[in-house]
């Protein structure tokens, strides 16, 4: 398993599903899919993702990881 994903998808691909992402996180499973579709992951789940990530022994994904990948969505779809 890799511990430094490079993208949101990526990512939520360290898990088996996209619905066992949702439920380690703590979202639905539709805002867990938006996440994936769009690259981004609203900063009012960045505590449930980097929990989830840790627990899975994914120790690139911090507060500074979501904020990049964040800034990088807005750029793209202004």
């Amino acid at each position: 398993m890799s511990n430094s994903p490079s993208t949101i998808s990526a990512l939520i691909d360290q898990w088996p599903t996209i619905a066992e992402f949702a439920s380690d996180v703590g979202c639905g499973y539709e805002a867990a899919r938006q996440m994936r579709l769009r690259e981004s992951i609203a900063p009012k789940h960045w505590p449930g993702v980097i929990a989830a990530s840790a627990a899975k022994g994914i120790k690139a994904v911090d507060w500074k990881w979501l904020a990049a990948r964040h800034a990088s969505a807005a750029r793209v779809s202004a």
